[in-house]
């Protein structure tokens, strides 16, 4: 299935794929691509969050990994620094207050010259029931205001918030 995702995917771009300027790259090049850059990755610690995390790392950027639960963060952390990248991590739940202002004063004060980049992708999932069908409130819970009060870790102004 993913071979033919990836198939399309690429019959869709054509003739354009190969001009990616990541395709053309060299290790050493790519590795200093984001030499002192401090990327904060929420909900970081499994799937696509965990796939990104190394990829930022490799391009040499500093990656603080955060999830809700402290385990899976020193997990995550463990297994990323065997792979000798620079990364640092912090629990971290969204969805909670309390939790993202802790979190947010934790990141400031390790990293002063600020953050650079920040992917919000930690989520909820309701108790019961389909995603889909979640309350609006149970979607704002982690989308709305983990984005909004964690992006303040942007002091600069300059770098870039993305939420999945």
């Amino acid at each position: 299935m993913l071979g033919a995702v990836s198939w399309t995917f690429r019959g869709l771009l054509g003739s354009f794929a190969p001009l990616s300027a990541r395709t053309h790259r060299s290790w050493a090049e790519r590795s200093h691509l984001l030499a002192d850059k401090v990327a904060v990755l929420t909900g970081s610690t499994a799937g696509i969050g965990f796939a990104m995390a190394p990829r930022l790392a490799q391009d040499g950027a500093h990656v603080v990994v955060s999830s809700r639960k402290q385990q899976n963060v020193d997990r995550t952390v463990a297994a990323l620094q065997a792979e000798r990248l620079s990364v640092t991590g912090t629990m971290c739940h969204v969805g909670k207050a309390e939790d993202r202002e802790l979190g947010v004063a934790t990141v400031k004060v390790s990293f002063l010259g600020g953050v650079n980049f920040l992917v919000c992708m930690a989520g909820v999932s309701p108790l019961v029931g389909s995603t889909l069908e979640s309350s609006e409130q149970v979607w704002d819970k982690a989308r709305f205001w983990g984005a909004w009060k964690v992006g303040s870790l942007l002091q600069r102004r300059q770098g870039s918030l993305t939420a999945l």
